[in-house]
């Protein structure tokens, strides 16, 4: 935490509760975040990368705090990018209706069907996966994330 600033909790944050991603979506615990598959596929590989603690802003984490957590969020997008091939990788940090540090990590795919838009400006119906493709969805990335140099191993189930 930041130097001067207070312990930050909030009993109605979703993701303190652990209401937040669903924890049958776990992929990872990455040391200050854990990993998620995003509960909404339409954009295969849909990722969200969770802080740990109740924070808002990347301003409230100490300078260490925030180079893991981007060195963290590197790691699931490198990964991400290799499983699914993407042509690209968006990364988002909003917290305007969850606020509490999340990044949405995105891979972009050579059959997007809207390329050049943001994932938010895409209408779609949310389109969740079946029990056993979530599992072999997560096992990918979990394999991978196995295989990747950087960071101490990630704790994987």
């Amino acid at each position: 935490m930041a130097e001067g600033q207070p312990a930050m909790t909030n009993p109605t944050c979703k993701a303190c509760q652990g209401t937040w991603p669903r924890e049958d979506h776990f992929i990872a615990d990455l040391g200050l975040a854990k990993a998620y598959l995003h509960q909404d596929q339409f954009f295969l590989g849909w990722t969200v990368i969770v802080f740990k603690r109740h924070a808002t802003e990347l301003f409230h984490l100490a300078p260490t705090e925030r180079i893991m957590l981007m060195e963290e969020v590197n790691l699931v997008a490198k990964v991400v990018a290799q499983v699914y091939e993407a042509k690209k990788i968006n990364y988002e940090l909003l917290g305007n209706q969850l606020p509490h540090i999340h990044w949405h990590v995105i891979p972009r795919l050579p059959t997007d069907p809207a390329p050049l838009e943001p994932v938010w400006r895409v209408t779609h119906d949310i389109a969740p996966l079946t029990p056993p493709d979530l599992q072999q969805q997560i096992h990918r990335i979990q394999t991978e994330l196995r295989r990747s140099p950087g960071l101490p191993t990630p704790d994987l189930p």
